[in-house]
């Protein structure tokens, strides 16, 4: 048997915001409204359902996305062009740099309820 994650729920202050700002950032596209989820589909079939919670503080998560190295180059634009502050590592201690772990390319941002957004183009220990 193989396990494989299919989706995941990520609260945030309103569903459309925060999955048009993952979508917009990764070049992605936001799928139809299912229920109370609203769905951000990554290509190897794993799913972001984007809710919207009443709760006042969301609990950010991390999510890290392995892209290609033109992807990162795309989304590094985009980023730089929306004037989002990236790090180069999770504790957000060097703002204005990017990583070369593991032989890649590696940032961090914020998406507007605080999730740790992390684009990579190698895995760790790769």
């Amino acid at each position: 048997m193989s396990v494989e994650l299919n989706h995941t729920i990520v609260h945030a202050r309103d569903r459309e915001v925060s999955a048009g700002f993952l979508a917009d950032i990764l070049g992605l596209e936001v799928g139809e409204v299912y229920g109370p989820f609203l769905p951000v589909s990554t290509s190897n079939g794993v799913t972001l359902d984007f809710a919207t919670s009443d709760q006042e503080v969301i609990t950010p998560q991390h999510y890290a996305f392995l892209v290609s190295e033109k992807e990162f180059d795309a989304i590094f634009e985009r980023i730089r062009r929306a004037g989002i502050t990236y790090y180069a590592d999770p504790y957000r201690t060097r703002p204005g740099e990017i990583n070369h772990n593991d032989g890649g390319r590696g940032l961090y941002f914020l998406d507007p309820d605080g999730h740790v957004l992390e684009a990579i183009t190698r895995p760790y220990g790769g």
